[in-house]
């Protein structure tokens, strides 16, 4: 087994003393953070998913007043399953907007591919006013199915500004009259 005999002999004498081959506990050094205040860091980042762990290590005080790392604060979020991912960035809508949405969609269902063809949709182009950063985590369980909801959605407003009405923009371009583009549902000539 090409094991050294020591070896076998100390596991055969900790099985007879306990009843197990697992190491026994070690004293290591101690924790920096009560449970009390591991507790609390979890339930700040299940208020505010967007809350960095270094946020977190420099308003948390570990024992006798010392201050913790974010890697603490890491270790601490994961062995409560809390991992940090990246988040679904999605333009700002009320429930409105996502109702208005929902009906133009039901309006245009029956659609056929030759009339969707004349259509050009606005919001497939990606343009980064705002910044670049992009290393904006949101704090979620694994397994966690709220990728979608409202706390875990990164708002953002592609153009900087107010859209009208809070809608996407399309262009109809199949139209004998020329271009046009529709609003909310209205369409202006252009």
């Amino acid at each position: 087994m090409n094991v050294n005999r020591k070896t076998i002999f100390r596991l055969r004498q900790r099985l007879h003393e306990t009843d197990a081959v697992s190491d026994r506990p070690r004293c290591g050094r101690p924790r920096c953070t009560r449970q009390r205040q591991d507790r609390n860091l979890v339930r700040n980042h299940m208020k505010n998913r967007f809350l960095s762990a270094s946020a977190s290590s420099r308003q948390t005080r570990g024992r006798n007043n010392q201050s913790i790392s974010k890697n603490t604060v890491r270790r601490r979020l994961c062995t409560s399953g809390l991992r940090a991912r990246r988040p679904y960035i999605g333009p700002i809508l009320t429930q409105r907007h996502g109702h208005q949405r929902t009906l133009w969609a039901q309006e245009h269902a029956a659609w056929d591919r030759i009339q969707w063809r004349s259509f050009v949709f606005s919001d497939e182009s990606r343009f980064c006013i705002e910044h670049a950063d992009g290393r904006v985590r949101v704090w979620r369980r694994s397994g966690e199915t709220k990728r979608y909801q409202a706390n875990c959605v990164r708002e953002h407003d592609r153009w900087g500004g107010a859209s009208f009405d809070g809608t996407s923009m399309c262009c109809c371009t199949g139209s004998p009259r020329g271009a046009h583009t529709l609003l909310a549902g209205v369409c202006l000539d252009l």
